[in-house]
């Protein structure tokens, strides 16, 4: 079975490229990953007067002046309801006023649509293991079961990776480390750090000795005959080549002009991202999936003294990354769109919030149907049909549904969608409308 593996995925990349018409464009998925689970609520508000009020009543001590948010005026996909971004969002605000962003309101995990009696009953669809972060972290990235070793964006690697024949190596790039998003059957992910690929230093020189350094090369390309040291060999002498490559290309690539912010590495990870992408003909790629993070959401307390810190962060880090975007000419070829392991809870613990389930989530580019709130905003309320204790929200919109949505922007023939994403024939709607 193992060894069958490789070929079924082969025969379904064939069957993708003969789907869909030859591809002379280039597209890249971003996922920009907020690690410990944002606090929705303190993010993206309801703005009308008696909402805000009721809000700010159950929020308590966690309660922000309405000073202290940007009106995005009223949503008529959300029955004219107003609403509003913390002040310190204002640069995806102002993306959001120019039709470059869209917003995915109460969005989270499950294998199938829930009410909240079926929940209480613990029916089919509720992610295991729900409220922890390692475990939702997984789910969230590979919409797939518990423990799964493959993600979502690795899969529409694999189904789309024949279009970047000259090298399938790039098609799948973290500049945050390991990340099961990114691994797919056959595409593996290529490891890249905020200042370009690692080098090997002692390949050069071992113990000072070029001589050294030249037999540990022979020896990492050799190909010695036992399994498991030949796999090894492979995967490395790869590792090696490709980082020769990149290293090669990115040092004779032009400089950005697109200022990025100092002291944020999200911006640091996002300017990499920006930088592959205008080495993309050099690379021969057209498509490709890149996966950066930022971490610190988890906020059990201290969440008014460092929620604002982090929203900065991610709000100037994208926003500088989709005018670099503009500059290399790509901004209707990609799409950047942020997860986060759950959202949290509506009422406070004291100084923070306690882990939930559905959240929300930005999606920007110039291919988005900007503007909008997609989904359903929940009513902020206790014991609605949504709330699941303190404000905790059942999900509304599955992950399913939003990398669907993504995935079909990105190439993914309809017909594949149920190969990359295993819960997407159990909810009726694939589509967001997240792209004209």
């Amino acid at each position: 079975m193992g060894a069958a593996a490789p070929m079924a995925l082969n025969l379904a990349g064939i069957q993708a490229a003969a789907a869909q018409t030859v591809v002379n464009d280039y597209r890249a998925l971003v996922c920009v990953f907020l690690f410990g689970g944002m606090d929705q609520t303190s993010t993206l508000v309801p703005f009308d007067n008696a909402e805000f009020s009721a809000m700010s009543a159950l929020r308590g001590g966690l309660a922000r002046p309405r000073t202290d948010f940007m009106s995005l005026g009223s949503v008529a996909s959300q029955g004219n309801r107003s609403f509003a971004l913390a002040t310190e969002l204002s640069p995806l605000a102002n993306l959001y006023a120019q039709n470059k962003l869209s917003i995915v309101a109460n969005v989270g995990p499950m294998s199938a649509p829930l009410t909240k009696a079926q929940f209480q009953a613990r029916a089919a669809g509720v992610p295991p293991q729900l409220f922890s972060h390692n475990d939702q972290q997984s789910v969230w990235q590979s919409s797939g079961v518990e423990g799964a070793t493959v993600g979502w964006g690795g899969r529409f690697g694999d189904l789309l990776a024949s279009n970047n024949s000259s090298n399938p190596v790039f098609t799948s790039v973290s500049i945050n480390g390991t990340a099961v998003f990114l691994y797919g059957n056959t595409v593996q992910q290529f490891q890249v750090g905020s200042g370009g690929p690692a080098r090997v230093s002692a390949l050069n020189s071992l113990y000072g000795s070029s001589v050294a350094g030249q037999a540990l090369r022979d020896i990492l390309r050799s190909n010695p005959s036992p399994l498991f040291e030949n796999h090894l060999g492979v995967v490395t002498r790869r590792s090696l080549d490709a980082n020769a490559q990149l290293s090669d290309v990115l040092g004779q690539a032009a400089s950005l002009q697109t200022p990025f912010p100092s002291g944020n590495s999200l911006a640091d990870q996002l300017r990499m991202v920006a930088r592959l992408i205008s080495l993309r003909q050099s690379l021969g790629m057209r498509r490709q999936v890149f996966f950066v993070g930022l971490g610190g959401f988890d906020h059990h307390d201290g969440l008014l003294a460092d929620l604002p810190g982090l929203h900065t962060q991610v709000a100037q880090a994208m926003s500088s990354f989709y005018d670099a975007t503009v500059e290399l000419g790509v901004a209707n070829q990609v799409t950047t769109f942020t997860a986060s392991e759950f959202g949290r809870t509506l009422t406070s613990n004291g100084s923070g919030t306690d882990h939930g389930w559905g959240g929300h989530q930005f999606v920007m580019g110039g291919a988005v149907n900007g503007g909008r709130i997609v989904g359903n905003y929940p009513t902020i309320a206790l014991n609605t049909n949504e709330d699941l204790g303190r404000g905790r929200l059942l999900p509304t919109t599955s992950t399913s549904q939003y990398a669907a949505t993504l995935g079909t922007w990105f190439g993914v023939p309809t017909n594949l969608l149920g190969d990359a994403l295993p819960y997407i024939n159990n909810f009726s709607v694939r589509d967001l409308g997240l792209f004209s």
